[in-house]
């Protein structure tokens, strides 16, 4: 039923090609033939067929789980790359060169498990942005309220042609107008310039005046409209609001939280007597991120600012050496920081991701077999 009214919630005329909440996955970690489905992957993951996966095998498997549960390619964001990075280090343990076939399907398990938990949490819409919404749009009594405040927001950044007022006033298009993302270098290519060439050149190096841009404007929106029904975009878009909740609730549950503690400490390098630097309690506070409700350190910048100034009020960064208690105190305190400067002043991130794979088609790696059920990809 949840699922169903968020499908509702987040569908519009563009269309949802899918809410990736992690029930997919989870139904095929699930399934009692998981091993088999595991052990044929395996095979054909192992081209040298030496019995072990070594990390230039497992760079396809990394990149396929990114792709069946709705992340864009590697390199288009700095949290999708995190992710890759973190898949990949989960599936060689951190410091092996290959892994052994019972070594990758039970990892694979606690990747999976774990993806769908946090999708569970923070859905990935995929959008199919098709011009429809664009339409309705220019030709909706919105338009022209709402290009005299991208006009004026031009005015203060462009003194230029009417060519630079147009593609600066596209950057400030959404998905909730139905444009893609303009600053994507495939929409870039394929949808913007070709639109701007089809425009009429005498006016487009001349001054700007209000009425020449809403003109303008409508005409170029037009011809991305009729782009984008030729060459539908999907995008990957995600929500989160960190407000502190999430730590909250982590440190209310002192047993949990205790048993968190002592699980990070025994994972940490340890020095003379039992001590470990200070430089691991950034480390560690990543591997809490998911328990805490925080995005991994390097993802939001905004969140890294507020984790900076936490390690920062507590002296957390100056490298000393500790021993279990000071090390657990500190994190807590750090913890804590973090909540209160959250609390006071939530950071929320919206992302609209263009996806640039071919969506029809079923990673390698996830893809459906006849011992185990799919984990849906999007299809156009």
């Amino acid at each position: 039923m949840e699922r169903q009214q968020q499908q509702q919630l987040r569908r519009t005329r563009n269309g949802v090609v899918q809410v990736q909440d992690g029930s997919d996955i989870r139904a095929l970690v699930e399934n009692k033939e998981f091993a088999k489905f595991g052990d044929d992957r395996f095979r054909k993951l192992d081209g040298d067929g030496d019995g072990r996966l070594s990390v230039k095998e497992l760079q396809p498997a990394v990149e396929d789980i990114g792709a069946a549960i709705g992340l864009p390619a590697r390199g288009s964001s700095r949290q999708a790359d995190h992710i890759y990075a973190e898949v990949l280090n989960e599936l060689t343990h951190g410091k092996q060169d290959s892994v052994s076939k019972s070594e990758f399907q039970q990892v694979l398990s606690d990747i999976l498990l774990g993806m769908a938990a946090g999708l569970k949490r923070d859905p990935i819409v995929i959008l199919r942005i098709n011009g429809e919404d664009l339409n309705e749009f220019v030709d909706s009594p919105r338009y022209e309220p709402e290009a005299a405040a991208i006009l004026s927001q031009v005015d203060s950044r462009n003194n230029g042609s009417l060519r630079q007022c147009l593609l600066i006033a596209l950057q400030q298009m959404t998905v909730d107008h139905g444009m893609p993302p303009a600053s994507d270098s495939w929409v870039l290519e394929n949808i913007v310039k070709p639109a701007m060439q089809e425009l009429s050149s005498d006016q487009m190096d001349q001054p700007v005046s209000q009425e020449i841009f809403f003109q303008e404007f409508k005409k170029f929106l037009k011809i991305i409209t009729r782009r984008l029904q030729q060459h539908p975009v999907i995008v990957a878009h995600t929500e989160n609001t960190f407000d502190g909740s999430g730590i909250r609730r982590l440190l209310s549950n002192q047993f949990e939280y205790d048993k968190l503690l002592d699980s990070v400490w025994r994972g940490v390098p340890k020095a003379h007597k039992e001590k470990t630097s200070k430089e691991y309690l950034r480390v560690v506070l990543d591997r809490m991120a998911d328990s805490a409700r925080l995005p991994p350190y390097g993802a939001v910048d905004q969140v890294d600012a507020v984790v900076n100034e936490a390690f920062k009020m507590t002296q957390a960064d100056d490298g000393k050496a500790v021993d279990e208690a000071e090390f657990k105190k500190l994190l807590t305190e750090i913890l804590g920081a973090i909540m209160l400067q959250l609390d006071g002043n939530p950071i929320s991130v919206s992302t609209h991701t263009v996806v640039h794979e071919p969506m029809s088609a079923s990673p390698s790696l996830l893809s459906p077999t006849p011992l185990s059920p799919m984990v849906s990809s999007p299809s156009q």
